[in-house]
């Protein structure tokens, strides 16, 4: 297996082919995949830095307005799935039958599932743990790469807090809304690092999904208890009738 020809598609949910999918929306969807795949391959081969756009295009025979038509920068080829997180957050962090941590618990199972299951796919498992440290080292060595990740993380934050603020009766931008967002949303990390942590001391990709879900818990129950205390902001007139003064 060469990095060429991985399918990375198990581990983008997104590209699931919608119900009445039209032939036009069909190539659009599979050439964005293409892409990305191949963008992947070439930085995790050659080195960000090492690989242009033009070189990218080419492998996919288009031309390079055409990538920057399907990815606005060189770095959301290979990041593009931090979109799909956002998706998720906006969709399901607003449920009322589940607690904020609850939500964010269900978007991040839902991505180890989908990266467990990419890694049980592949002929070789050896090679697929090691094709996602070296992702992971390639992340990790590449400024530009970490910089367009904490932009997106910001954007992640920002879209919590709205949907916090929503469910609280408060300002996106009061202090509690922003805060809980930002601590949600540094379960991430939590659950990137307990997936390297654990990727070669585990035997079966079960063990692996067990072992990244119990450190990613541990950490959501510290958050629980903070967030338990966020409760609905009363109106501005009890406050008022409430405070100092008042009869």
């Amino acid at each position: 297996m060469t990095m060429r020809t991985v399918d990375w598609t198990a581990l983008r949910p997104h590209d699931e082919m919608p119900a009445a999918e039209g032939l036009r929306e069909r190539k659009k969807r599979l050439l964005r995949r293409q892409l990305s795949d191949t963008a992947t391959a070439m930085f995790m081969e050659r080195g960000f830095d090492a690989v242009r756009v033009a070189e990218i295009a080419d492998a996919c025979g288009v031309s390079e307005k055409t990538v920057f038509n399907y990815f606005p920068t060189k770095e959301s080829l290979v990041l593009d799935l931090g979109e799909v997180t956002m998706s998720s957050l906006g969709a399901i962090l607003p449920d009322p039958d589940l607690s904020p941590v609850d939500a964010t618990l269900k978007i991040l199972s839902s991505e180890l599932a989908n990266i467990t299951s990419w890694l049980s796919s592949q002929n070789d498992p050896a090679e697929a743990r090691a094709m996602l440290l070296r992702f992971g080292t390639l992340m990790g060595s590449t400024p530009s790469l970490r910089a367009y990740q904490r932009d997106t993380a910001d954007k992640q934050v920002a879209v919590a807090a709205e949907v916090l603020a929503q469910r609280t009766g408060m300002s996106p931008d009061d202090p509690e809304p922003q805060i809980a967002a930002t601590a949600l949303l540094a379960l991430w990390p939590i659950q990137f690092r307990a997936l390297r942590k654990h990727l070669n001391r585990t035997k079966t990709f079960e063990e692996l999904h067990d072992a990244v879900s119990a450190d990613v818990q541990r950490a959501a129950r510290l958050i629980d208890i903070g967030l338990n205390s966020l409760e609905t902001r009363p109106a501005q007139s009890e406050i008022q009738t409430s405070g100092p003064g008042a009869p």
